[in-house]
């Protein structure tokens, strides 16, 4: 059904419903407050559901109109007519640690986003983490935004075979059928080797885990531009995206290769970790290994040394996950999407 049926379905509803309820006792109806705008039903219609399709100043007008006359837009009885529950659940992968919290700008920032544009257009949102999705309100949700794919993208096939319209937050470039939106995690990579190159590093590593496809990415990135270089770097894979792990990691790398000169970790945790473990191991930071992650976190930002980091643009992801989400309950096409990365210089 195109979005002028439904306008012109929820304008008729609405005067059976003033009809059957008595228009002394309800106040005026959408014919009514079109007839006092100076437009048609179905703009009032739009108006009220804060349609793009109507102008900011129209709908504004129309509201206050309606707020004039005491019309009061029957939200229950329009969702039950549509057969929504006008709301998204927004499942979180990540399992939270106190090393790996919520509160960081991943998932924090990616939810202000994905909060403010359904908010803004009528949706609820209900926040919840993978391991307790199975409820009957995330399961009568309209749709569901997953934040995270998983290792080999498990999350992504268990969430998409609850058969809601599903938009997922990772690795673009692996998922043609899939409405995913995510960072250019390639570019980012590049950036970073790009920058060891200039600084005249000739024995980079990279940590990170490729079973998750936004750190393959960044991988291939990063070892594609150091390759065109004539540079090959190590790889070690880390089992956890903690400071922990990244230390731990480090540790190990460097007594296997006790020449590595630069560390491109695939997060800002793992990226703290490695320049704690070389602080501990004598390795002076950036003079004898440069260091560089990956999210642009204020963790990363304020920490001393200030981290070299790749930013990526949460809160405008979260907006366009939303918006994707919203174009697919309304029965629209969406397409997946890439946003740019950059590097964002500081003192490791």
């Amino acid at each position: 059904m195109s979005g002028a049926e439904r306008d012109d379905r929820d304008a008729r509803a609405d005067k059976r419903r003033q009809r059957s309820a008595g228009a002394a006792e309800t106040g005026p109806t959408m014919a009514d407050l079109a007839a006092i705008a100076g437009v048609s039903a179905i703009t009032v219609s739009r108006a009220l559901r804060d349609s793009p399709l109507v102008n900011p100043e129209t709908r504004a007008r129309i509201r206050e109109i309606a707020n004039r006359h005491g019309y009061a837009f029957n939200i229950s009885a329009r969702n039950l007519r549509l057969r929504r529950s006008m709301t998204v659940a927004v499942v979180v992968e990540m399992t939270p640690s106190p090393e790996r919290q919520m509160s960081g700008a991943y998932p924090l920032d990616l939810l202000g986003g994905i909060t403010q544009e359904l908010t803004s257009h009528g949706y609820s949102v209900l926040l919840t983490s993978l391991q307790a999705a199975a409820t009957p309100a995330v399961q009568a949700a309209d749709g569901v935004i997953l934040l995270g794919q998983g290792a080999h993208e498990d999350a992504m096939h268990e969430v998409r075979s609850w058969g809601r319209p599903m938009v997922v937050w990772g690795a673009v470039s692996r998922h043609e059928s899939q409405v995913v939106v995510g960072s250019d995690n390639r570019a980012g990579g590049a950036h970073v080797a790009e920058r060891f190159i200039a600084l005249g590093r000739r024995h980079p590593a990279f940590l990170g885990d490729s079973a998750h496809g936004e750190f393959a990415e960044r991988h291939e990135g990063f070892a594609e531009a150091l390759a065109r270089a004539g540079i090959v770097s190590t790889m070690a894979t880390v089992p956890a995206f903690t400071v922990a792990a990244g230390a731990d990691a480090t540790r190990a790398l460097l007594h296997a290769n006790p020449g590595i000169d630069a560390v491109f970790a695939a997060s800002d945790l793992l990226a703290i970790g490695a320049v704690r473990a070389l602080v501990e191991l004598g390795r002076a930071v950036p003079d004898a290994v440069s260091v560089a992650g990956f999210d642009d976190t204020l963790l990363g930002a304020t920490y001393v040394p200030a981290l070299t980091s790749v930013h990526q643009d949460f809160v405008e992801a979260g907006v366009l996950l939303a918006r994707k989400v919203r174009a697919l309950i309304d029965g629209d096409v969406a397409q997946s999407e890439m946003l740019p990365t950059r590097l964002v210089v500081r003192a490791t």
